[in-house]
């Protein structure tokens, strides 16, 4: 087995493939906290398939670079969802519910009026499950990918305890001096970035999954906001690591394995914090 996995390392888009997913990963579990604590678990799931929708509009154009409209596309739908205030006609949940089978509809219905493809049915589910699209990414889109994951990392770092007194106590933090709306505007547009980033590794429907289990798995273990972000982090990333490796190795769906090991990882977490509860 190790053999074989020294093997499959030779080749450069194995080394990509890691890469990116190692990056996509541990963007993805930063934030991921913060939407499960302001109950947006499920704004991934929408921004996804607002993603497919932008990605089967680029594809009818026949544009080189989709993420030139993907990206843009994606960071405006998740400002309308997250600047969504109380007042809305359209509260959060029916929002993100509203937007998310439009542009999934949308999308599909474009890519089979408009489709250039031969393998349409394959395009679709290599886009909604991340079935290969990890497997083949190009050198400019690693570089890419490493572009936006510092961002998002050092955007996080550098506005830590601005992120974490929005997340608590937005009203608070208003009355506090503290820009929420500006705060509300970045998380979005990062949210929205990760989410792009991550299409290519699980696909559109799974990207949900690698945003909340982790945060779910660490607030199993831990009560601190710093140390569920921490344990997210370390636990995204092993997960993804393995999730490919064994993808790569047995040949099976590199989204749906990531997405398994998430969950067994999940169920984990949760037999050691009630064994952790007796102890105490």
């Amino acid at each position: 087995m190790i053999e074989k996995l020294w093997l499959y390392l030779q080749y450069p888009f194995v080394r990509y493939a890691l890469i990116a997913g190692i990056l996509i990963a541990l963007c993805s579990s930063l934030l991921g906290v913060t939407l499960v604590l302001k109950r947006f678990s499920f704004v991934g799931d929408g921004l996804s398939h607002v993603a497919f929708g932008a990605m089967a509009v680029a594809a009818v154009l026949n544009l080189t670079n989709k993420m030139t409209v993907i990206l843009p596309v994606t960071v405006l739908s998740a400002i309308l969802l997250l600047r969504t205030g109380k007042n809305a006609k359209i509260k959060g949940d029916a929002a993100i519910a509203m937007l998310s089978v439009t542009a999934l509809a949308f999308g599909y219905l474009l890519m089979n009026i408009f489709s250039t493809s031969s393998n349409l049915t394959g395009d679709v589910c290599s886009t909604l499950f991340g079935s290969t699209s990890i497997l083949t990414l190009a050198p400019w889109e690693v570089k890419l990918c490493i572009v936006l994951s510092a961002v998002v990392v050092i955007t996080f770092v550098l506005f830590y305890n601005r992120i974490f007194a929005v997340t608590f106590d937005e009203d608070f933090s208003r009355t506090s001096g503290t820009k929420t709306d500006i705060f509300n505007l970045i998380i979005a547009i990062v949210i929205a970035v990760i989410i792009v980033l991550a299409m290519n590794l699980v696909g559109s429907l799974l990207i949900s999954a690698l945003i909340i289990f982790p945060a779910l798995s660490a607030m199993r273990l831990f009560g601190s906001f710093k140390k569920v972000t921490v344990c997210s982090a370390v636990l995204s990333v092993v997960c993804a690591f393995l999730g490919l490796i064994i993808s790569i190795l047995t040949g099976t769906p590199t989204g749906s394995t990531i997405v398994a090991v998430d969950a067994i990882v999940f169920g984990i977490c949760v037999i050691l914090a009630k064994l952790k509860g007796r102890c105490i």
